[in-house]
């Protein structure tokens, strides 16, 4: 048994003689290596979860993305924002005179109704809108029949002269002077002392988008486009013939016009030369010729249609 128990050891002991010692060195440096690598893994990782648990809890000025990872933090709260990362706040002010706010604010605006401005003028039968824009007009209308009148009162040859009716700016009485001399009408005007033709001009609200209503007063004319009760058949005082370039004066000069090309007369005929021109005809008439002109175009109409 003694000797079973020697030759083992001996055995042992040639095992160990035989093994290479360079071999065995780097066996035992290369465990180390490896040993002292995952202690070096191990510390990295447990001083970076320590200081991301640092940075979580006391966040650099409040900068960076306070929010976990994928795959840790779960089950914690995110951080609350900066207060420079908050959406600005509008002021309550802004929010109201912007029409903002919940149901609940907006419910108790349309309880609260219209303000006092707008209730005048729902009461008065009106509305804001319609109102400004009457103005405006008015404005408009108003600036440039003064400058109309500038304009006229600056004429050297005193072509034409203009007189408000009871002082209103948009209701004019205007004299014409003078028509072609070589014409029968300037004689006409002549022989029975007829020193100007009176016509009247009155402007609508959207002058000068819109052309005057025109008709003559006196003396009563024959011919020359002059119609019953005065009113006058030239398509620049249509709606559809108008543009706002046209001044009273150059309206006038073409007035004048017309008369001599349609061989426009003085009325001499007893009884009927007295009888003064109606407003009411005038405008029943100037109607009657813009729808016929409609139909037909501005040529000569039918017989049939007057």
């Amino acid at each position: 048994m003694a000797t079973l128990l020697r030759k083992i050891g001996l055995i042992r002991l040639h095992n160990r003689d035989t093994e290479d010692p360079k071999h065995h060195h780097n066996h035992r440096g290369g465990g180390g290596q490896q040993s002292a690598s995952l202690r070096g893994k191990g510390g990295a990782k447990s001083g970076g979860h320590k200081q991301q648990q640092q940075q979580q809890q006391h966040p650099p000025g409040g900068a960076g993305d306070a929010s976990p990872g994928p795959g840790k933090g779960k089950g914690k709260r995110a951080a609350e924002p900066t207060p420079r990362d908050k959406p600005p706040q509008p002021a309550a002010g802004a929010a109201g005179a912007a029409g903002a706010g919940g149901p609940r604010e907006r419910a108790a605006g349309a309880r609260a109704g219209p303000g006092p401005a707008a209730a005048a003028a729902v009461a008065a039968g009106g509305s804001l809108v319609p109102a400004a824009r009457q103005q405006h007009c008015t404005q408009v209308r108003s600036r440039r029949l003064m400058k109309e009148l500038q304009d006229i009162a600056r004429l050297s040859d005193r072509f034409i002269s203009v007189e408000l009716v009871d002082e209103s700016l948009f209701d004019w009485n205007v004299k014409l002077h003078q028509v072609d001399k070589d014409s029968v009408l300037w004689q006409d005007m002549k022989e029975t002392n007829t020193e100007f033709i009176l016509l009247n001009l009155t402007f609508p609200d959207n002058f000068p988008f819109s052309p005057p209503f025109m008709r003559v007063l006196s003396p009563r004319l024959e011919n020359g486009y002059v119609l019953d009760g005065g009113a006058i058949c030239m398509e620049l005082l249509t709606p559809r013939g108008w543009s706002s370039a046209y001044t009273v004066e150059a309206v006038m000069r073409q007035f004048a016009a017309s008369l001599v090309k349609g061989q426009g007369r003085i009325c001499r005929k007893a009884g009927k030369s007295k009888k003064s021109f109606s407003r009411k005809e005038a405008e029943a008439t100037f109607k009657s010729l813009v729808k016929t002109h409609e139909k037909y175009g501005w040529v000569t109409p039918p017989v049939s249609d007057g």
